[in-house]
């Protein structure tokens, strides 16, 4: 039986009371009500909220959830009939501009009126309209303000702050090579404060972090634990580590970056009044105030919502008003992959060498400052590289194409001969500092 005709425990519940308070009614009522199959990745503390004001607001609905990660639904929506889905509701751009390509969706059947579709630098929504963003995910700084407070650090405020002496030996930066979600973090300063100041930036952030390879939920492990103050991380990792107890916050820097989740109806829905119901829900006014519950904190994509939030809600809309933001996810999406190969060779590979010669590097006198500090936050190659189509191309395919892997090895190899080089050098100009 497919999992969309088995009934949560939670619709099981509600039948069982209907059938002993309305007794032989209640299966024809029951019957009358149609369903709306739902495949999402969201968890059960985001799914029940929507579910309740769903059924509430159209009773002649009943929901039905096929949990799905965005690796699994691929498959499953290329299914006959699309496994009987009616909407597609995750945080996957990658699985939405798939099912686009193959023709899979429709065309959004709501107003989109109120919905901007873009933050800051960063369009979220298709557009052609197919899908549009249901809410956005924050890169930012996870901090203990614990930790920091006990080694007199103030919580930064923007990548800057990363790179001040101060913070030696205090941030956790995921290694992008390994880490899913951190090929974008390289990216956001690298896009925001040009290409050559970006990558001295980083330069000066990874001489002063430790790199870790594991997954997103790691970052939060090990500030919560009190090994270090500052993690760069997405808010709602750092947001269920909250909920569980774990003595954090998290800041979201100026120049931030944003991933959005997306709704769509598939093209086979079974149901499409149905699914255009739950999606005009979702995207309501009440639907998006739904992200904001306490346990969810998610960060709405309908600006009117932040009107009435708390106070130190963030608010990504305000902050690329004033200037912030400015990341281009569309122009990310390509280079991401070649940047952060880039970023492992030169700065990853070796971290233990760079962290060194920056000790050495901030404590000598102008004159060798001037003559190592070039060498030091020079960056691994050029910006025209990673945005070329080609490279892009390889980076992308070279896990399946034997070619595509001999380009990008042979590119990450004289990456990594570049930065050696130049780390030679530095380090004989240290010599008599």
């Amino acid at each position: 039986m497919p999992d969309f005709f088995k009934p949560s425990r939670r619709a099981f519940i509600r039948g069982a009371g209907a059938l002993a308070a309305a007794g032989v009614t209640a299966p024809l009522e029951a019957a009358a009500r149609r369903d709306v199959v739902v495949l999402t990745a969201y968890p059960d503390a985001v799914v029940s909220r929507f579910e309740a004001a769903f059924e509430k607001a159209w009773p002649r609905y009943r929901l039905r959830v096929v949990w799905r990660m965005p690796h699994d639904a691929l498959p499953y929506l290329r299914q006959p009939g699309q496994g009987g889905v009616d909407v597609y509701w995750s945080a996957s751009p990658r699985t939405f501009a798939q099912l686009k390509a193959e023709q899979a969706l429709r065309k959004m059947p709501v107003s989109l009126i109120g919905l901007p579709g873009r933050v800051g630098g960063s369009v979220i929504d298709d557009p052609d309209g197919y899908f549009a963003a249901s809410e956005v995910a924050g890169y930012g700084f996870a901090v203990n303000p614990g930790y920091l407070a006990r080694h007199g650090l103030p919580a930064p405020a923007d990548w800057s702050d990363l790179a001040q002496p101060a913070y030696a030996g205090h941030v956790l930066v995921p290694d992008p090579v390994e880490v899913g979600f951190a090929p974008v973090l390289v990216d956001i300063p690298l896009q925001a404060y040009g290409w050559d100041t970006g990558w001295a930036l980083w330069s000066a952030i990874a001489a002063n972090a430790r790199f870790v390879g594991r997954g997103g939920s790691f970052v939060s492990d090990e500030l919560g634990a009190g090994r270090q103050g500052v993690g760069l991380s997405i808010d709602f990792f750092v947001a269920s580590a909250i909920a569980n107890g774990a003595p954090l916050r998290f800041v979201y820097p100026r120049q931030g970056g944003v991933n959005p989740a997306h709704v769509a109806v598939t093209a086979g829905s079974p149901n499409p009044d149905g699914a255009k119901a739950f999606v005009g829900l979702v995207l309501s006014e009440a639907g998006q105030r739904i992200l904001t519950h306490p346990d969810i904190r998610k960060l709405p994509v309908r600006p009117s919502v932040y009107a009435n939030l708390p106070a130190g809600y963030h608010d990504p809309f305000a902050t690329a008003a004033q200037g912030g933001y400015r990341y281009d996810n569309a122009l990310g999406r390509g280079r991401a992959a070649p940047a952060a190969a880039a970023f492992g060779q030169a700065l990853v590979r070796p971290h233990a060498r760079l962290a060194a010669l920056w000790q050495r590097l901030r404590a000598a006198d102008g004159g060798t400052w001037a003559k190592v500090w070039p060498l030091l936050s020079a960056a691994p190659c050029k910006e025209s590289e990673v945005d070329d189509p080609a490279v892009q191309q390889a980076f992308f395919t070279r896990r399946d194409d034997p070619a595509a892997e001999a380009r990008a090895a042979a590119l990450e190899a004289g990456w990594a001969a570049a930065a050696q080089a130049r780390h030679e050098k530095a380090a004989a100009l240290l010599g008599g500092a």
